[in-house]
């Protein structure tokens, strides 16, 4: 049975009613341990163990309203909360008899604590009928103890003028809480679209800083219409490459990287660089390991065809490097912690061979 106004998907409302702080755990262990006091000192003789049993029932109930999630409160635990109030009230209520002194009835004004907060935690009406069980289980001892209905009544109906403001209040303030939802989740979008913004506009200016630093000259040179020698002609198509690189395969554009490719390439070997997005989200050490496999291979190159490529994710191997010469094929591969794999059958050698060869060719 839902309250009306609970029906919704919103987070949890206690966490804007901070019922998961120290403050509310220290609430929470105030009331235990008063309750405690109460039940011993207010116990008629022969009762303890009555007093002392409803003190736990009513314990376990506080303690369960702050630390089970879900809004509104999940069924099975609503149901126990409301049964709680009722059940430690009957157990002190077999063993007292009128007339009453003092707070010998403590279990209503407990059970009246946990009934407004589950009117917060969005089961009003489920706590209006532990309150009515209570009433009623009043209005039946006083019956039963000679005093009349009316009698037993007005020892707790006082307790519905509260349960009436919680209603009200949380009929008031559950919206106002969805509310507070929706503008935090709509902050935290907006910020996020903002950094993601700020983040193209860095790259975009990054890149055209080092645009600037590494191609303004030769662009100036060759507007001029000055001639080009044989060497800067070579500067220009090792920096197309170099280019083309950064745009191919980001992961692996690094300083360190860029200067072993260019001098790689300027060797006489061609390099083709491809990245398929595998190390997106890998330590820096899994990283650090592959980029000096790369540094190393490139070192190692002096003719031929060098193809290095970062696989996609989810593959078991992370990068490849296919070197191949007019008399040899070499293929390296390396695993998802970026230690080198142990070699592969002969028979699949020259296949993965030649799909790296037509990615070289074209990558798309």
């Amino acid at each position: 049975m839902a309250d009306p106004m609970t029906e919704t998907t919103t987070p949890d409302v206690h966490e804007v009613l901070g019922f998961r702080t120290s403050a509310a755990r220290l609430l929470v262990g105030a009331f235990v341990v008063t309750y405690a006091l109460i039940a011993v000192n207010t116990s008629p003789p022969g009762s303890i163990w009555f007093e002392l049993t409803a003190w736990l029932i009513m314990s376990l109930a506080a303690v369960a309203l702050i630390t089970v999630r879900g809004d509104p409160l999940p069924i099975p635990i609503t149901v126990a909360l409301t049964a709680s109030g009722v059940v430690a009230m009957n157990l002190v209520l077999y063993k007292v008899d009128p007339p009453i002194s003092g707070l010998q009835l403590w279990p209503s004004w407990a059970a009246l604590a946990i009934y407004i907060y589950m009117c917060v935690r969005g089961r009003a009406v489920w706590a209006w009928i532990g309150m009515i069980a209570i009433l009623g289980s009043h209005m039946l001892w006083g019956q039963r103890m000679g005093i009349g209905y009316v009698e037993g009544l007005q020892l707790s109906v006082v307790k519905l003028a509260p349960l009436l403001m919680a209603t009200f209040f949380a009929w008031r303030i559950r919206p106002a809480s969805r509310r507070v939802f929706e503008l935090r989740e709509q902050a935290t979008l907006r910020v996020a679209a903002e950094a993601a913004d700020k983040a193209v506009l860095e790259e975009r200016d990054r890149r055209l800083a080092q645009l600037d630093e590494v191609a303004r000259p030769l662009l100036e040179r060759l507007a001029r219409g000055d001639p080009l020698a044989d060497d800067d002609r070579l500067t220009a198509r090792l920096l197309e490459a170099h280019l083309r690189d950064t745009l191919r395969a980001p992961a692996l554009a690094t300083p360190a990287i860029g200067n072993a490719i260019e001098a790689t390439r300027s060797r006489g070997v061609e390099v083709v660089m491809l990245d398929d997005g595998g190390l997106d989200g890998k330590p820096v050490s899994v990283r650090d390991r592959l980029l000096n496999n790369v540094r190393d291979a490139l070192d190692g190159a002096d003719t031929g065809t060098l193809t290095i490529r970062v696989l996609p994710p989810h593959r078991e191997t992370l990068l490849t490097v296919l070197h191949t010469t007019d008399n040899d094929i070499t293929r390296l591969e390396y695993g998802q912690d970026g230690q080198l794999m142990p070699a592969q059958r002969a028979d699949n050698a020259d296949e993965r061979a030649h799909v790296d060869v037509e990615w070289a060719v074209d990558p798309a």
